[in-house]
């Protein structure tokens, strides 16, 4: 069995930051302390730099099919560059679209991951309708697959919008099981009626995307959520979080004790709505869903997730090249493919971004970039920590190095990167994934197809009051 000692590096976890070494054998982190030996071991010098446990990235889109075209990343590139930026885990959505076994949408994801995933992955499970056989089928299905987490769309009513009915399902559901409930909260009923009113006013340039799907729209469905599942006595997971008003609905939940997460991407903390707004049709590139907001929602999204009223980073994956595909909607923004590439950059967006510039602690961008996921969804301390006994998937990380993002350097398979041109401060420089090393003195060195499907365990949680009153 194989041994490494990470010597010299400064640990960082969620919750502690130390000088210190990491022995691994196999798979497994098996002692931690200063000056550890063992004549066995390989040594992997961390002088000068952070070691953080491996980014978990709760929302990501591979190989998937939208908008009459398919994801440009698939479990190939999206991994490789997944890793490059510090991520060893990932969970993607097993989309449910037209079929009718739930099961069906899983067998579809495990063949598009093997052989091809780098770095460990679970699902989620989208369900779009919960008839009498999707309901039998739902718990049987989660407790064989290991998956902890159902997912519900509240837009997109030509390929995946739910309805009320069977959103309300999906929480009963998710508190039968103890699965999270993460939501898309958007009004897509009414954004399809601004989408409609704006084309026939010929109002068909990229902004419109953004200023068709308001704010506001965003902050009553997220509360429309919050009331379900607390109705339901389920958890729920509010996905890509993006603007204020959704972020004081929230906050206000989770005030009165509900069990309510909220999650925000990279490009919502970094980038703004005058992005879309650019000549031309360049602002294709920063269609995505729930758009891009004014600057002035960036200080709430920051606040919330250094206060942990957002626990969690999500990069929501979603590559469609610019050149072919984003052009699909040249005369009609509605028909832009949705999506960005961010999976690469999520990472150390957030350190030289949050940490670099003093709007979180390093704990904070632990707790976001890894631990946080890693415990609502069921994959802790196995992840999202450097503990003994944890799987040994570890980031060295160079916080001096400074390098400017851009598509010609990063290994998605897009032809443009959101954040181009962007400045940023620090840099994964090794990543092991169970011991092994992936991405090694910035180099590629893991296997294809070497990444394992990780199953989760379900945890039923106790009746709420609000539920006993009902059943009563």
């Amino acid at each position: 069995m194989t041994k490494k000692i990470i010597k010299g590096g400064t640990i960082a976890t969620a919750t502690d930051i130390f000088e210190g070494d990491i022995l691994i054998e196999g798979e497994k982190i098996v002692q931690i302390g200063k000056d550890l030996l063992d004549t066995e071991a390989e040594i992997i010098d961390a002088t000068g730099k952070y070691v953080f446990p491996g980014g978990i990235d709760p929302h990501t889109h591979l190989d998937m099919p939208f908008n009459n075209t398919v994801t440009d990343d698939d479990w190939e590139s999206g991994t490789i560059a997944a890793a490059f930026g510090g991520t060893t885990t990932i969970l993607d959505f097993a989309l449910t679209a037209g079929e009718t076994k739930l099961s069906t949408a899983v067998e579809k994801w495990h063949e598009k991951a093997t052989g091809k995933a780098v770095i460990d992955y679970g699902f989620h499970l989208m369900v779009t309708d919960l008839n009498e056989e999707t309901e039998k089928e739902l718990p049987l299905l989660l407790e064989k697959e290991g998956i902890t987490s159902i997912k519900v769309f509240m837009a997109y009513a030509k390929e995946f919008q739910a309805s009320d009915n069977t959103l309300f399902k999906a929480f009963k559901a998710g508190k039968e099981t103890g699965a999270v409930v993460m939501v898309h909260c958007e009004n897509g009923s009414v954004i399809d009626e601004l989408v409609e009113a704006a084309k026939r006013a010929g109002n068909t340039a990229p902004i419109y995307h953004a200023l068709t799907r308001p704010p506001e729209l965003e902050g009553e469905a997220t509360k429309r959520a919050i009331e379900l599942a607390h109705v339901a006595g389920a958890k729920l997971y509010v996905v890509h979080v993006t603007c204020k008003e959704a972020v004081d609905e929230i906050v206000k939940a989770r005030e009165k004790g509900y069990d309510v997460y909220g999650e925000t991407c990279p490009p919502y903390l970094t980038l703004d709505q005058s992005l879309l707004a650019q000549p031309g049709f360049e602002g294709a590139k920063y269609v995505w869903s729930p758009p891009l907001r004014p600057k002035s929602h960036q200080e709430p999204l920051w606040n919330a997730l250094k206060a942990k009223q957002l626990q969690t980073i999500g990069s929501d994956q979603c590559s469609f090249s610019f050149n072919g595909k984003k052009q699909l909607g040249l005369n009609d923004f509605s028909k832009i493919p949705n999506g960005g590439p961010f999976i690469e950059d999520r990472f150390t967006v957030l350190y030289s971004e949050g940490v670099t510039k003093g709007r979180i602690s390093i704990n904070d961008f632990v707790d976001a970039v890894s631990t946080s996921a890693a415990k609502i969804f069921g994959l802790f301390p196995q992840k999202g920590t450097i503990a003994i006994g944890s799987d040994a998937d570890i980031v060295i990380f160079d916080p001096n190095v400074k390098r400017i993002i851009s598509a010609e350097t990063h290994h998605m398979n897009v032809d443009y990167n959101a954040f181009e041109g962007m400045e940023v401060t620090g840099e994964p420089v090794s990543v092991l994934l169970r011991g092994e090393f992936i991405v090694k003195d910035k180099e590629f060195v893991g296997t294809i197809g070497g990444g394992k499907y990780i199953k989760r365990p379900l945890k039923k949680k106790a009746a709420s009051t609000l539920e006993a009153a009902v059943s009563n």
